[in-house]
């Protein structure tokens, strides 16, 4: 569900901005390639690349319910995993002016759309990765490091800072299809209530 996720609003953003005239530059990729000298650095340029910084699980959803009904028969999983996804959209424009104009284009598309459902998102469905995705719904809110963070990401990514913004996905839902068990409903109780207080 991580790369559903960010393909999908990789996909929406890029239609943004084409939209805003500023063309078919958006790209899902590891923005520390750009240090790499690699054939993959070269394809980078000109872009917008959103790249996933960090997993956090969001463990106030860890005590979910387990069992549920179907088909009048109880299946017992583990719960699902709840997380959260940050991630960052740096511009490598063919300008500055450019690289902060997509900028301010990307925080004005998130601004506009904070969340992101089925029913409200158009998407790839041609995509095989997106064959098992029925339904979704996730937040996207700005997220603000200090500069003492940001230093950091920006050290870890390459030491290169560009223009960039970072986001926060709340919450996807990652769960196997595995049942744990299956047991029949308990519809009634049978028997007598003795009530003796001797």
């Amino acid at each position: 569900m991580i790369y559903e996720t960010l393909q999908i609003l990789k996909e929406q953003l890029e239609k943004y901005l084409e939209d805003s005239g500023l063309g078919k530059i958006v790209v899902l990729d590891n923005v520390a390639m750009l240090e790499s000298g690699s054939d993959i650095a070269s394809d980078l340029e000109g872009k917008v690349i959103m790249t996933l910084l960090s997993v956090e699980e969001e463990n106030t959803l860890k005590n979910l319910p387990t069992a549920k009904v179907v088909n009048n028969k109880t299946e017992y999983r583990n719960p699902p995993v709840s997380l959260n996804l940050f991630f960052i959209v740096s511009a490598y424009c063919d300008s500055y002016d450019n690289s902060l104009i997509s900028i301010s284009k990307t925080i004005e598309f998130f601004q506009g759309k904070r969340v992101f459902t089925s029913a409200n998102t158009i998407y790839n469905r041609s995509n095989a990765s997106m064959d098992v995705l029925e339904s979704f719904k996730f937040n996207v809110e700005i997220y603000t490091p200090g500069f003492e963070v940001l230093n950091h990401i920006w050290g870890i990514l390459g030491g290169r800072q560009l223009p960039s913004v970072v986001y926060k996905v709340q919450m996807i839902q990652v769960e196997r299809d595995k049942k744990l068990a299956t047991s029949e409903v308990i519809t009634q109780v049978n028997g007598t209530l003795n009530n003796n207080t001797e």
